[in-house]
């Protein structure tokens, strides 16, 4: 039987990182708790968590969540987390049987070692190691000017809230990859500043 597709209970950050401990592989989370992290908590409440890995060190990640099973999303459905359907969507969801809800989502991401690569224009490379950030608790996130790339292509009210939110407090140097990445990705984009 399939999962409901919209019972989500998901959980919070530090319950993921808590598993994840000591993992061996660059994780982090992604989306609006990224942008929430980042700016210290409180910003909206969410309704999903998406944490993100290399697409080929998923099963580690997985490995830490035995009481969970992992679906493949995309096309507006999900299904079970075969060979097959694992290389052709990029979204893992997790299932909490017992409870009968979803708790996180997993993008496994395309990379070259530990180099993220964009699933939206493969040009746009990063290390790890320079856009995995922390927050006060040691939680991994993934730096705003990469989480605003992807809230860029939709701009739902609550990717301009976050937006809005953080945009006046990236770097220069944040600010200049981001300018990058919407030029290549979304050119004439709303959010690019000269």
């Amino acid at each position: 039987m399939t999962p409901d597709i919209d019972a989500w209970q998901p959980w919070r950050p530090e319950q993921v990182a808590e598993r994840l401990d000591g993992v061996g592989v660059p994780w982090y989370v992604a989306g609006g708790w990224a942008i929430d992290l980042h700016l210290g908590g409180g910003l909206r409440e969410h309704e999903d968590l998406e944490i993100a890995v290399p697409r080929e060190r998923f099963e580690p990640v997985a490995g830490r969540f035995p009481d969970l099973a992992f679906w493949v999303a995309g096309d507006g459905k999900v299904v079970p987390a075969t060979p097959a359907a694992l290389a052709e969507q990029y979204q893992t969801w997790a299932y909490d049987t017992a409870a009968d809800v979803w708790r996180f989502d997993v993008f496994r991401e395309p990379h070259d070692g530990d180099t993220w690569i964009s699933r939206r224009h493969e040009s746009l490379r990063r290390p790890y190691g320079e856009m995995i950030l922390t927050d006060r608790n040691g939680i991994p996130y993934l730096s705003p000017e990469v989480v605003l790339l992807f809230k860029a292509k939709h701009q739902r009210p609550k990717d301009e809230q976050d937006y809005a939110a953080v945009a006046p407090r990236l770097t220069p140097a944040q600010r200049d990859w981001l300018n990058h990445a919407l030029g290549i990705v979304h050119p004439g984009h709303a959010w690019i500043v000269s």
